[in-house]
């Protein structure tokens, strides 16, 4: 497998799918869905979305089925990312490398344009019930996405977050913010993928405690670029952390330690994959690289 240029071919069909699903900018919303799309198309890896189409493919899914929901994991994760940059939050003014949405917006339309893509979220995987017979795997994809996007994953992270806010933390209460905050939306296009696939009960799991340890891992990447990377390439503030008085992986255990933790949740999640039984070498080697990422 020639990894690099997979990643390449795959990453522009996501953007394809993500394109055809976006919402056409008219009538007397046009702003807030300008505002979304504004978001939606800002670029980025295209992780979430990604996972989520090679775990169907890996557990022998081969339905446009998984389309509509490749499509609304990006928009549920954009919905993050936007409301995360407000000024009541971090009040970022630059995310991949451009402003930020309440920057072009205005905060109230910001506020507007991230309700509106999580809830648009939801009404394009609803569209997923028109394209299989498979109805049930549709629900249990759905009530999987809503549990870890709510206030038992992605949004109770987030709400924990911002209510210890400068507060020192220990690393029971950093990792309960991590795995919610971030790897929940990791958790959940791997285990849905299986799921619409198809998959086992037991392998969806198995997907599921993969995603655990990347998004884990993926944190603490951030939390290390955050401290040696460049704003030109990460587009977005560095050292934000240290500013706004955060504690991080690398606060609480350092560079070195942080990064061998990082490596280690990635191999423990390769080895989970490989013994899923699933096709997921594509997947283990996405993880793999997740370590060496700059941005």
């Amino acid at each position: 497998m020639n990894f690099s240029k997979e990643l390449l071919a795959e990453t522009e069909y996501v953007n394809r799918v993500i394109a055809k699903y976006l919402p056409a900018e008219e009538g007397f919303q046009k702003t807030v869905i300008s505002a979304m799309n504004y978001s939606m198309k800002a670029g980025g890896k295209r992780l979430r979305p990604l996972m989520m189409y090679k775990s169907y493919l890996a557990f022998g899914g081969d339905e446009a089925v998984i389309e509509p929901f490749m499509a609304a994991m990006e928009m549920i994760h954009t919905h993050s990312l936007i409301h995360d940059d407000l000024p009541a939050l971090d009040n970022d003014d630059y995310r991949r490398g451009r402003l930020t949405t309440h920057k072009v917006y205005g905060e109230a339309m910001g506020i507007l344009a991230g309700d509106a893509l999580l809830n648009y979220a939801y009404e394009v995987m609803l569209q997923a019930f028109d394209m299989t017979e498979y109805k049930e795997r549709v629900v249990r994809a759905m009530r999987l996405i809503s549990s870890k996007t709510g206030i038992y994953g992605m949004l109770g992270g987030q709400c924990t977050d911002v209510e210890n806010d400068g507060r020192p933390l220990d690393e029971a209460l950093l990792n309960f913010i991590h795995i919610h905050k971030t790897s929940a939306l990791i958790e959940a296009p791997l285990a849905a993928g299986a799921i619409l696939a198809g998959a086992s009960e037991e392998q969806a799991e198995q997907m599921e405690q993969a995603g655990r340890r990347i998004g884990l891992a993926f944190q603490i990447t951030d939390d290390i670029l955050d401290v040696t990377g460049d704003e030109k390439t990460l587009g977005k503030p560095v050292h934000s952390d240290e500013k706004n008085g955060k504690t991080t992986y690398v606060v609480l255990k350092g560079l070195k330690k942080s990064r061998q933790t990082a490596e280690a949740l990635l191999r423990e999640a390769s080895d989970i994959m490989t013994a899923s039984g699933g096709s997921t070498e594509f997947l283990c080697l996405l993880a793999e690289s997740l370590t060496g990422r700059r941005k």
